[in-house]
């Protein structure tokens, strides 16, 4: 017998008692054991029980705790302890709560062999290796490419595809245990990349291991974005070689300075401070959103990644940012002294520690998050959010992600609603009132999904009502909607397959009667309440709950909002009307000709409002003495901003 999720809760509370009061992380379990999901809390029971309790109001959590059947949780001895240790459970279980990178697949890096005499670089996806160190994440492929080959242009080195390279590493390594330099019979003849400047030559002996050693660490600062510091040298190298008259020598070390300078020459921003930064944009969607990190190294942008995470609206944004700066820096190598972000998070101090930590600069520098409000920061940090924008629409073109989920949600409605087919065509209808004045509804259509403007249509309210009735106002709505003229009218569009009314069973009810009366029993119909999200039927004395973080649910609550949102916009403009009307009648001179012309002209009552006396008199057709009549009379008004209990612009 299946046990419902209330007594879950209860149970879960019950057990609670038993978790202590101290730092740790948390694992929610379902029935058959697997992770759902792991977080970590500075007092884990007080944390654990605004889960069962519900008092976390976050999206995911009635799905979350619907799901769970136990519980996990390990004590730690600070905060910062429970935060690596999250960090790698969530790694081990990959729990569906957590959030992460909604494409599976490893992220390429530059990778030095920095446990080789002759250390090579490659690019590679490989698991991170102790003996190699590891530059990256990057997602783009071909820029990580071209990155390792600009690399070295500027500064040779091997590349661990050479065979040269590989017969010199495995024969060093069979001779004298891969940590002396090359004896005679080790040495081959050099390889082409040694041939063209790209490799040093220690195949053949150009080079001493000293010498190739100096290389790597030159490679290192460059890969770590130390450009400007590493051009200034090259300058200096080519002036010594001039002045020893080494004029070939100058040469090639002249067009590794070229290459530094064509490398800032195609930078798309370039700051005006030495900022050494990452900074991290998100856009967010129902469960889905993108994220773009700037990587600002001598305040040179050296490399733009965009990532796609698995959550978005269902989780919360802290939640968003902290999941993604977790997962992202435990792969990155080029960890910033600052980290740009668009909120500060809960656990901010925490997370600056970790990160610190994995800094381990030698002068003892810290890392701190940023969440700025103006400057160089602001304004990159808004580049990088448009980015995210961008990168998600991309990704959603190249999965057909919108189409796919609006299919799922189509059939879903179906399935819960038990309608004969996927509602193709959805009407929505809402009402705005204060008080029974100013009364509107708006109707908008949703075809296949997707908003169909063209279709929407708004209603005033005939009816004379002295306070507030919506199923009275939704009975006229429905008896004018759906009339046989309108029904037959094609700018109306075809017959729904679904009706959504704003409101519980009482709204439901209303609209009900109405197409009984009309004869329209056949058209399916349902009321959304707003406090939980139940849809209430005709068929079913108990309201249908749609899963939370479901396509269907997302649906209808996007249908709901847009009708909310239409119906407002009516009613503040028929309020704002009757305000200016009613205030301008009262002006000598100002007939209906000259009224138009101040709309016209201004194209809107607020701007009109707004108008200065100068402006008012530029109006063609409106004399100087009614303009300012006009203007005195705005003026006196204007302080009317509380009327009949509501907010008049």
């Amino acid at each position: 017998m299946a046990v419902s999720s209330k007594t879950q809760n209860t149970e879960l509370s019950a057990q609670l008692s038993h978790v202590p009061q101290q730092p740790g992380v948390y694992l929610w379990k379902d029935a058959l054991g697997k992770v759902l999901y792991v977080g970590k809390a500075k007092q884990l029971r007080s944390r654990m029980r605004q889960y069962t309790s519900m008092s976390d109001e976050r999206v995911m959590i009635p799905a979350l705790m619907a799901q769970t059947a136990s519980f996990d949780y390990i004590v730690t001895q600070s905060e910062h302890e429970s935060l690596i240790l999250e960090k790698n459970l969530i790694n081990q279980y990959s729990p569906p709560f957590n959030v992460d990178f909604k494409d599976d697949k490893s992220y390429p890096f530059i990778a030095l062999t920095t446990g080789d005499a002759f250390p090579a670089i490659k690019y590679t996806r490989e698991k991170p290796q102790q003996s190699t160190t590891y530059f990256g994440p990057y997602t783009d492929a071909r820029a990580a490419r071209e990155m390792m080959e600009t690399a070295r242009r500027i500064v040779p080195i091997c590349h661990a595809n050479c065979v040269e390279w590989k017969r010199l590493k495995r024969t060093m390594a069979a001779e004298v245990g891969n940590c002396a330099k090359p004896q005679k019979a080790t040495l081959t003849k050099s390889c082409f990349d040694h041939h063209v400047g790209l490799g040093p030559g220690p195949c053949s002996g150009a080079i001493s291991q000293t010498d190739y050693k100096n290389n790597v660490e030159k490679i290192k600062r460059f890969l770590n974005g130390r450009r400007r510091e590493f051009a200034a040298e090259l300058e200096n190298d080519i002036l010594t070689a001039s002045n020893n008259l080494e004029f070939e020598r100058a040469a090639r070390i002249k067009k590794r300075l070229d290459t530094v300078k064509s490398l800032e020459d195609k930078q798309t921003v370039v700051l005006s401070s030495r900022l050494n930064l990452d900074v991290i944009g998100i856009a967010r969607e129902e469960t889905i959103a993108g994220v773009q990190v700037f990587i600002v190294r001598d305040g040179i942008m050296l490399i733009s990644n965009d990532f796609i995470l698995d959550k978005g609206m269902d989780v919360s944004s802290d939640d968003l940012l902290r999941g993604f700066i977790l997962r992202y820096y435990e792969q990155a190598s080029l960890i910033p002294r600052e980290v740009v972000v668009q909120e500060m998070l809960e656990d901010t101090n925490i997370i600056e520690e970790w990160l610190t930590t994995k800094l381990a600069s030698k002068q003892g520098a810290k890392v701190r998050l940023v969440n700025p409000i103006k400057g160089e920061r602001h304004d990159l940090l808004a580049l990088a959010e448009r980015n995210a924008r961008h990168a998600l629409n991309r990704y959603k073109v190249r999965t057909q992600y919108d189409d796919i989920r609006i299919n799922r949600a189509l059939l879903e409605l179906e399935s819960a609603l038990a309608l004969p087919q996927a509602p193709m065509r959805i009407e929505c209808f809402d009402v705005s009132t204060i008080h029974g004045r100013y009364s509107v509804a708006s109707m908008v259509v949703f075809t296949a999904g997707q908003p169909n403007k063209h279709q929407y249509r708004r209603f005033k309210i005939k009816g004379e009502f002295n306070e507030a009735n919506d199923f009275a106002m939704m009975s006229e709505v429905f008896a004018r909607r759906y009339a046989p003229n309108r029904m037959a009218d094609e700018r109306f569009g075809s017959c729904p397959d679904l009706i959504i009314v704003d409101g519980g069973k009482p709204q439901l009810a209303a609209a009900t009667a109405q197409l009984s009366e009309l004869g329209l029993n056949h058209i399916a119909l349902c009321g959304l309440a707003k406090q939980d999200e139940e849809l209430f039927v005709n068929w079913s004395d108990t309201p249908i709950i749609l899963p939370n973080g479901s396509p269907a649910l997302y649906m209808v609550k996007r249908v709901r909002d847009e009708s909310h949102r239409f119906a407002i916009t009516y009613h503040r403009e028929l309020r704002a009307k009757a305000m200016t009307t009613s205030v301008l009648d009262d002006i000598d001179g100002l007939g209906v000709k000259r009224k138009k012309s101040l709309l016209r002209h201004f194209g809107s009552l607020k701007r009109l409002r707004m108008a200065s006396l100068d402006e008012l008199k530029l109006v063609k057709g409106i004399p100087a003495t009614v303009a300012l009549a006009v203007y005195e009379c705005l003026r006196d008004n204007q302080n009317e901003s509380i009327k009949d209990g509501v907010c008049e612009y």
